[in-house]
This record gives structure tokens, C-alpha cells and sequence, in this order.
């Protein structure tokens, strides 16, 4: 008695598992991709939480830190100045260990007589939520 041995099952077998899989890692990336177009969800409470903070804390750091500059022997320039920029580097750094990302951009410091105008730009940022505010202002009154 002859054996036949017929392998083309197992070849049309071997060929549908590899098709399968390339279906399923093409949808897998389709997926994938489709999620970065998505808007930003402005109500994930992660970020407004972090914006109500940063809008409570901002002019009350500022003025307190600019206050221990001075008494230290600091003019009133550097002082705003230091403490403007010693703030935003605080805030980015509490946004990251909360997990989100605190931008502070175009940070100036105008001084009329003493009243001091602090401005940045902030953005606001985590995974699912972003929030831009524009023309965020501190006013220190160093002249009292």
C-alpha cells in the first residue's frame, strides 16, 4: 500500500493564519490611529482642577516671593523678576507630579512706579484635556 501524502491543506491553513493576522494588525493600527484626531475633552477634571489652583496661587506667590527678595536686599526689578520666574518653574513642576503639564510662555514684567504688571500666556495639559488661557496678569504694588 502507497502512502499519499498531501500537504496542501496545511499550506492553505498556514496562508489563512498569516491573512488573519494581517487583517487583525492593519485594524489594530486603524484603531490606533483613528484616536489622534480626536478633540481635547475640556472636561476631564484632572486640568481644571490644576487651572483653578494655578489661578488661586499665581499673584499671591509672586507678591510673597517678591516680598522675601526685597527683604533680603533685592531691588524691586529683580525682585518681580526672580519671583516671576521662580514661580513658573514651581507650577511646572507641581503640574508634572499631578501629571500634568503646566506651560508658561512670554512671561513679562512691566514696572509703572513701583505697580508691578506680571503677564504670561498658560497652557494647561494632560493626556485627554487642553486649556489655553491667554494674558494671564499678576499685579504686585511694591510702591505701598
Amino acid at each position: 500500500m502507497v502512502k499519499i501524502r498531501d500537504e496542501g491543506g496545511q499550506m492553505l491553513l498556514a496562508t489563512g493564519i498569516v491573512l488573519m493576522l494581517s487583517l487583525l494588525s492593519m485594524a489594530w493600527f486603524g484603531v490606533s490611529v483613528a484616536g489622534l484626531g480626536d478633540p481635547y475633552d475640556p472636561g476631564t477634571e484632572e486640568v481644571i482642577q490644576v487651572t483653578e489652583s494655578f489661578s488661586d496661587v499665581w499673584q499671591s506667590l509672586i507678591e510673597n516671593r517678591s516680598s522675601a527678595f526685597i527683604s533680603d536686599g533685592a531691588d524691586w526689578q529683580t525682585s518681580v523678576d526672580a519671583a516671576a520666574n521662580s514661580t513658573a518653574s514651581d507650577l511646572m513642576r507641581h503640574g508634572e507630579h499631578r501629571g500634568v503639564e503646566i506651560i508658561l510662555n512670554q512671561i513679562s514684567v512691566a514696572n509703572n512706579s513701583g505697580v508691578f504688571t506680571v503677564t504670561c500666556d498658560v497652557g494647561i495639559a494632560d493626556r485627554h484635556a487642553r486649556l489655553q488661557m491667554s494674558y494671564f496678569e499678576a499685579t504686585i504694588d511694591h510702591a505701598v
